[in-house]
């Protein structure tokens, strides 16, 4: 398994948005993105910088592995 890695909020939201989610709405500095398929919602900070925690969380609440999310940031 990759070290998770340091990435901006906006990578990571790009990335989830190619693997099916959309962006449902927003309130703050959160973003809320929906996967209607899965009926999965998924809230990402948007900072500048995700901490790996957090991404880690993120990853598993949208049952995506790091290597797909790597794979698809490799495409960006």
């Amino acid at each position: 398994m990759a070290k998770f890695p340091l990435l901006p909020a906006r990578k990571v939201i790009n990335a989830l948005i190619r693997l099916g989610y959309s962006i449902d709405h927003q309130k703050g500095s959160h973003i809320v993105l929906k996967n209607t398929n899965e009926q999965r919602t998924i809230v990402v900070p948007d900072h500048d910088e995700l901490d790996r925690g957090t991404l880690k969380a993120i990853l598993k609440q949208a049952g995506i592995d790091i290597e797909d999310l790597l794979s698809v940031l490799t495409l960006i």
